[in-house]
């Protein structure tokens, strides 16, 4: 069976052997007799399952010793409320409003903080990203809060900020739901990173946070229990009964990420190192065949474009829908851009193969001949 190339946002597609290997393990777990999703969450079956996820992520993002991988629920929208519940202290947060996320971050944290806009690119039609230099970060702020992948908008930071170098102590919150194990994180620059599991790690159910361990200790005294990172991380991430099989699924991706490799036989590259390599080959393919078009155009600045989501639209929006069914009839799957922002969005997370892009592009060149 050839699959369709989905293109979704998220949740997003798997990689192929992630879900043959859940399909053939779906009754029996090696031996077990039981389906992950039948066993005890604290049984050693399951326990050897969280453990060996958390260090193949460790391994793969080279995370240091004294950040905590936290396996939680909630997705990231919830983590909009998590983290200034632990980190806020109930006083200030800054945050860089780039997108959609980003913006419903910040006004979900105004419940339980004083929240600055410290920087937006509303000005520029979300197509841009404010240099770090322009940046309004308050002295007294108990973290930073960037989205460093606007998932809807299209715009990736392409370096971290370095906040220190900006005359801040405060640690860098980001949200990297949508580009997380796509390309290394600089964890000096970093002091909590979450996301949903759901565009590049697994299926909806899991969220993971690393969370830099001075950090913990400092909730609110309303904040839940079960969302109290210490209580969490102290509890090895089963407090309360974790997404067992989203974990498990997230695992097994973490193991397919370890697979991967790139280059000459000499030069191997692998894991995460390889999956920035494709990730590049692939967006700068689709990025080419956009910008040589006189039918689509990207309106994303250049020098921030995401590598994981490639919005585009048709200078003729009237023609929409018959792109969108014709892409259908080539098994190119679920292109229409977010309801917010209308027109096309090609999510080429670490699961899409070259060929998916390809195939894409020669689509949008016969596209665009019979409606030149």
């Amino acid at each position: 069976m050839i699959r369709p190339f989905n293109f979704s946002a998220g949740p997003a597609a798997l990689p192929e052997e992630v879900l043959q290997q859940a399909a053939a393990e779906m009754l029996d777990w090696h031996g077990s007799g039981m389906s992950v999703m039948e066993m005890s969450h604290r049984g050693k079956e399951f326990v050897s399952i969280c453990e060996n996820a958390e260090a193949d992520f460790r391994q793969l993002m080279a995370v240091p010793k004294h950040f905590k991988i936290l396996f939680m629920q909630g997705g990231g929208l919830a983590e909009n409320a998590i983290v200034p519940l632990n980190l806020s202290r109930g006083e200030s947060a800054d945050f860089v409003v780039t997108g959609s996320w980003s913006d419903k971050s910040q006004k979900e944290a105004r419940k339980y903080c004083n929240v600055q806009i410290a920087a937006s690119n509303e000005s520029t039609d979300r197509t841009s990203l404010p240099p770090p230099a322009s940046w309004n970060l308050r002295p007294n702020a108990r973290y930073v809060h960037v989205c460093s992948n606007e998932t809807i908008d299209g715009v990736e930071f392409q370096e971290l900020p370095d906040l220190k170098a900006l005359g801040t102590e405060a640690p860098l919150v980001i949200d990297f739901s949508s580009h997380v194990a796509s390309r290394p994180v600089d964890w000096s620059k970093v002091g909590l990173a979450f996301g949903g599991a759901q565009k590049n790690l697994g299926p909806a159910g899991v969220t993971l946070v690393v969370v830099r361990e001075d950090l913990l200790g400092h909730a609110l005294p309303v904040c839940p229990s079960a969302f109290d990172y210490k209580t969490v991380a102290n509890n090895h991430s089963m407090y309360n009964t974790p997404p067992t099989y989203a974990i498990y699924i997230a695992g097994l991706t973490f193991q397919w990420l370890k697979r991967q490799n790139e280059g000459e036989a000499n030069a191997q590259v692998w894991g995460i190192a390889a999956m920035e390599k494709r990730n590049i080959a692939k967006s700068q393919l689709l990025y080419d065949a956009i910008d040589r078009s006189q039918l689509y155009v990207n309106r994303v600045s250049k020098d921030c474009r995401s590598r994981m989501n490639v919005p585009f639209f048709l200078r003729d929006e009237s023609r929409n829908e018959a792109f969108l069914a014709g892409a259908k009839t080539r098994s190119l799957l679920q292109l229409k851009g977010h309801k917010s922002v209308g027109g096309m969005r090609a999510s080429i997370y670490n699961a899409m193969p070259l060929a998916g892009v390809e195939a894409l592009v020669d689509y949008l060149q016969e596209f665009e001949k019979k409606h030149a």
